[in-house]
Formats: structure tokens, sequence, C-alpha cells
């Protein structure tokens, strides 16, 4: 049987991809994030992931909490955007990478692409080039189909859901998409 390393960003993101790779393969759960800020938030995603891993035997490795990582894979791309997260994909696949080359898995995947808010073409390239790069395959697919699925169990498994995608950047900047969603409401509604 094909043995995978399954990144995952937190818990609501892995219930549809782990549900369809664990049953091709032996997937072990990569909870490598060292992008999420803050620290507090980090153990939010982590404790929800665990728990319900725990309730369903469900094998994860947790790297250690290192954002420096991030900072430094990160730096000078502040402003960049798309180029930012390549960058923070590249970072936490490659961590991926190395253990599932050293426990001898054949292959790699993330959940990242659940979520519609993540450039599912960008990801699949950089699955795809850091599997050929530590000689794995890139097993993965574009889960964004299944998003509603996963929301919904989720919300009915009262799962804890963030509202951005992990790092300072991505919540100052998901802070201000919303407020610009909230200012056109009011601007439509006449409110103030």
């Amino acid at each position: 049987m094909t043995r995978i390393a399954l990144h995952a960003c937190c818990g609501p993101c892995l219930l549809e991809p782990y549900d369809e790779l664990a049953s091709l393969a032996d997937v072990t759960v990569v909870y490598a994030n060292p992008n999420i800020h803050p620290l507090a938030e980090y153990r939010h995603r982590r404790d929800t992931l665990q728990a319900y891993a725990d309730d369903r035997g469900i094998e994860v490795v947790e790297f250690p909490y290192d954002p420096r990582l991030w900072l430094a894979a990160t730096t000078g791309l502040e402003a960049d955007q798309p180029a930012r997260c390549e960058a923070c994909f590249r970072l936490r696949l490659g961590l991926v990478a190395d253990l599932a080359v050293e426990r001898g898995m054949d292959g790699i995947a993330t959940t990242l692409t659940v979520s519609p808010y993540q450039d599912a073409e960008v990801l699949a390239t950089v699955c795809a080039e850091v599997a050929r790069e530590y000689g794995l395959a890139y097993v993965g697919r574009d889960w964004r189909d299944r998003y509603h699925d996963a929301t919904t169990r989720a919300r009915e498994a009262g799962m804890y859901r963030q509202n951005y995608c992990g790092c300072l950047l991505s919540e100052v900047e998901a802070d201000a998409a919303r407020a610009r969603r909230r200012a056109k409401r009011r601007g439509r509604t006449g409110a103030d």
C-alpha cells in the first residue's frame, strides 16, 4: 500500500482530503505550520486537529513551532502576497517531504487545496516540484469542490474554524478585506 505524508493546516481542512486519501493509502498527517501567528492561534488549530485525529485513531506528527523558519522563507516578500504564499507553501511542503523520505513514504499531499482562498494551481505546482526534488510522488488534488462538505462537517462537529490563512500578514489582509466588505454593505444600505 502507498504511504503518504499529508500536510494539514487545520482540522476542518483535514476532513475531506484525509477520508479520500485514507481509502487509497496509509496516511500520516503532518502538522508543519511555522507560518501560523500568534502562538495561541497555532495551538488552537493544532488542538482542534489533534482532537479530531485522536477520536479517529489518526497518526499526527507535529513539527516544532518555529516561526523563524517562515520569516526566513518570506523575508523580502511581504508586499508580494502571491510570492509570499508560494514561499510559505514550499517551506511547509519541504518539511513534510523531509519527514516522508525519513520514514520511507511514497508521496506527499496537502489539505491546503480544500480552501477556495488558496491558489490551487500554485499549490499543485509547488507540491509536484517539492515531491520531485525529494523523489516522492504528489498524490493530492484540488479539493475545493469538497469545501462546502468540509465546512459543514466541521460546523456540525463543533470544530474551531479560523478566519484567516495563518500568518500575521494574512490576518492583516483578511481584516482589511472584511472591513472593505462591511463598508461596501453599509454603502448599499445607507447605514452608518
